[in-house]
């Protein structure tokens, strides 16, 4: 199992959210996020699903890697730096990334998606920020117009998908301030953490069957074309019409998907890389409110 990463909730108290607990949550966002069984062809802490590249220890490693850089982004967020300057910033983290696992592509897309929501964050936390205003929002105020606008890799997944398919992507995500996240993701993490109280990994797998089912995954375009994504959506839906994590064995059939995934060599990591963000969200707003409650 990938060790869950320690977050010091004294940072919490000591300042508003700091940059070392933000990039701390970012990181335990994404060791929970592989720490989450049964995920449609997903690697995770039992099995490596669909990919022969990578396995859970991988993962982690590269989220270890992380960390200093999404501190780093938190602090650029609060210096209000320019897409430009973020950029750098998570481009120095994808080498630290492939330093730390070799030459595996495990977190481009949480470097994007998940830098930017800790850029927020920074610049939620300066003096005359609005700090009601959603992160997302606040990417999309700030920053949307530059991330539709930036420099584009050819080659990448996204980009192959978008010519080929019309798919908008995490660009397109990220610009628009995260719809996925907020009105998936994080209503779909909430409502099953009152459903199924004790048992968060539960939650998860609840939000990651949301998240394939309503999401254009240019991970799964890239995989298996039209076809592929439309069996993962309809596959991933009947799980949730049939009660989701409500129905009786829905461990059993949620292996069932993930086996269904394996075969075609499917793998939503676009899913992967929301539900770690709607995590990170749903754990930021927690914090943000244990403060409020201590009058700071």
């Amino acid at each position: 199992m990938c060790a869950i990463a320690s977050v010091n909730s004294r940072d919490v108290v000591v300042a508003r959210l700091s940059a070392a607990y933000v990039a701390g949550v970012a990181e335990h966002s994404l060791r929970l996020e592989v720490n989450t069984w049964p995920k449609p062809g997903l690697v995770s802490h039992i099995d490596s699903g669909s990919h022969t590249d990578m396995d859970a220890g991988t993962l982690c490693r590269s989220a270890k890697a992380l960390r200093p850089f999404f501190a780093e982004l938190v602090e650029a967020g609060a210096r209000d730096e320019t897409m430009t300057a973020l950029r750098r910033i998570g481009l120095r983290a994808e080498r630290a990334m492939r330093g730390a696992v070799g030459e595996v592509n495990t977190h481009r897309g949480a470097i994007f998606g998940l830098g930017l929501l800790c850029a927020a964050a920074g610049l939620r936390a300066r003096d005359h920020a609005d700090r009601q205003l959603p992160l997302g929002v606040l990417v999309s105020q700030r920053w949307g117009g530059d991330i539709l606008g930036g420099p584009r890799l050819p080659e990448s997944h996204g980009e192959v998908a978008n010519r080929r398919f019309g798919a908008g992507g995490a660009r397109w995500e990220a610009a628009q301030g995260f719809p996925s996240v907020y009105r998936i993701g994080l209503p779909a993490l909430r409502q099953a953490s009152r459903q199924v109280p004790y048992d968060a990994e539960a939650s998860r797998v609840q939000a990651c069957f949301a998240l394939v089912a309503a999401v254009e995954d240019t991970n799964l375009l890239h995989r298996g074309g039209a076809e592929g994504l439309r069996f993962a959506q309809d596959t991933a839906q009947e799980f949730l019409d049939q009660g989701g994590i409500g129905q009786a064995e829905w461990r059993r059939r949620a292996e069932a998907v993930h086996h269904a995934f394996i075969k075609r060599n499917l793998s939503p990591g676009g899913a992967a890389d929301l539900l770690a963000m709607s995590i990170f969200v749903m754990q930021l707003e927690r914090s943000t409110a244990a403060l409020e409650r201590l009058g700071r």
